[in-house]
């Protein structure tokens, strides 16, 4: 298969949220259009509703002294954060309000994912915090003064990675229910420490794949709309490398 059919393929990100026919068709269109500085003000939103639901099922967790008494609340926002990050996928046009709801209930469950791993390694928390929004930061800077190129070939090592990582833990949680793993995963090791800095690499690069979409959708003409689902599409690969974050700092100080 051609590098260039391999992109057609999956897309010039590798986030499953964005593929490039996302921008098709939307040259001059005549109505407000999509913007970076809307598309940056729409990530403070979605970034705001995370941190305040999370801030609920931390506390939640903390008072409680009780997984059990918190568990059903994350669960609940796990796979309710899935139902609406596919309709905003399919329904682009709906995000305007699918968005919100996603970033609320994502944070239901990373408020808990964030509780447990604080508990058993106090100040970890901050730690992948500062880390993944330093990622953020730092990765923006290159992007915009040129040091780092979405080249087709970047493209094509980053969207390839990432699906095979998607592939990966798909097997691993088939394994999990039938009472094996996939062993490095999980280790704290040098071979599992190794995996977990190869995905949070590739996590933190596919942000630069994102920035390159937005800012491609922004120059086409894109409704209006489009700046919530661009934020959308970003706010699912920074909650991938924050949750890579916590893995890796958790392997680090297990050891």
């Amino acid at each position: 298969m051609s590098k260039h059919k391999a992109l057609d393929m999956f897309g010039r990100s590798g986030n499953p949220t964005l593929s490039d026919a996302t921008f098709a068709d939307f040259e001059n269109v005549d109505q407000k259009t999509m913007t970076l500085q809307g598309t940056v003000n729409k990530v403070g939103i979605l970034l705001a509703l995370v941190v305040l639901s999370a801030a609920y099922t931390w506390n939640l967790y903390f008072i409680n002294q009780s997984i059990s008494d918190v568990m059903p609340i994350g669960l609940f926002g796990l796979f309710g954060g899935m139902i609406f990050a596919l309709i905003t996928i399919f329904k682009k046009e709906w995000s305007m309000y699918t968005a919100p709801i996603y970033a609320i209930l994502e944070g239901l469950f990373l408020g808990l994912i964030s509780a447990i791993f604080e508990n058993q390694y106090p100040g970890i928390v901050i730690q992948a915090t500062g880390l993944t929004f330093g990622t953020l930061a730092s990765l923006l800077v290159l992007y915009k003064t040129g040091i780092i190129k979405p080249t087709e070939n970047f493209r094509l090592m980053v969207v390839s990675a990432t699906m095979g990582i998607a592939l990966l833990y798909v097997v691993s949680i088939i394994m999990n229910m039938f009472g094996t793993e996939i062993g490095f995963i999980h280790s704290n090791g040098p071979f599992g420490i190794g995996f977990s800095l190869f995905v949070v690499g590739i996590a933190a690069l596919n942000l630069v794949l994102d920035f390159d979409f937005i800012e491609e959708g922004s120059e086409k003409n894109a409704p209006k709309y489009m700046e919530w689902f661009g934020a959308f599409a970003l706010m699912v690969t920074l909650i991938w490398l924050y949750l890579e974050m916590l893995r890796l700092l958790a392997k680090l100080r297990s050891r």
